[in-house]
C-alpha cells in the first residue's frame, strides 16, 4: 500500500511540476508576443480561441487563466520556477500568491511555508490575509533600528 501511495504522490508531483513549467513558458510566450505586436492586439483572446479549437476537451486555457500565466511569467524568472518550493506548488497556489502578494520575498516565504506545512490553497490565502509572515518575525522590520534611536525612560516606582 505504501509503495502505491508513494508512487501516486510522485506522479502527481511530476505532473504538477510540468504543468507549472508549461504555464510559465506560455506566459513568457504571451509576454513576447504582446511586446512584438503591442497592446490591444488581443493576443490572449486569440490564443485562447486557437487552443480551444485545436484541443476542445482541454481545460485551463481560458483568457483569464492565460492572463494569470502572463502575470506568473512576469513575476518569476526561469531559475526560480525550476527551484523548490515554486516547482512543487499547485497552479492555484501560484495564483493565490500572485493575487495577494506584491513582494517577491514574501511570495517565496509563503510558498516554502505552504510546502513545508502542506497548506491547501484556502489555508494559504488565510495565512496571507492574517499576515502570518509578518507575525512570524520573518518580515523585514526597522524595530531594532528604531529602538536604538530612541531612549526609553522608565517611570520611577
Amino acid at each position: 500500500m505504501e509503495r502505491v501511495s508513494t508512487g501516486r504522490n510522485r506522479a502527481v508531483a511530476a505532473a504538477n511540476q510540468e504543468l507549472v513549467a508549461t504555464y510559465w513558458a506560455i506566459g513568457r510566450d504571451i509576454l513576447a508576443r504582446q511586446s512584438e505586436e503591442g497592446w490591444g492586439t488581443k493576443v490572449v483572446s486569440r490564443l485562447s480561441a486557437d487552443i480551444g479549437s485545436e484541443f476542445p476537451e482541454a481545460k485551463g486555457f481560458s483568457p483569464r487563466n492565460f492572463r494569470y500565466m502572463r502575470t506568473f511569467a512576469a513575476a518569476w524568472d526561469s531559475e526560480a520556477i525550476g527551484q523548490a518550493p515554486l516547482a512543487q506548488l499547485p497552479w492555484y497556489h501560484h495564483i493565490a500568491l500572485l493575487q495577494h502578494l506584491e513582494n517577491e520575498a514574501s511570495r517565496l516565504w509563503y510558498a516554502a511555508a505552504a510546502i513545508e506545512n502542506g497548506w491547501s490553497r484556502k489555508v494559504l490565502v488565510h495565512q496571507i490575509n492574517t499576515r502570518f509572515y509578518e507575525r512570524s518575525g520573518k518580515a523585514t522590520t526597522n524595530f531594532k533600528a528604531t529602538c536604538r534611536r530612541r531612549t526609553l525612560t522608565w517611570p520611577n516606582s
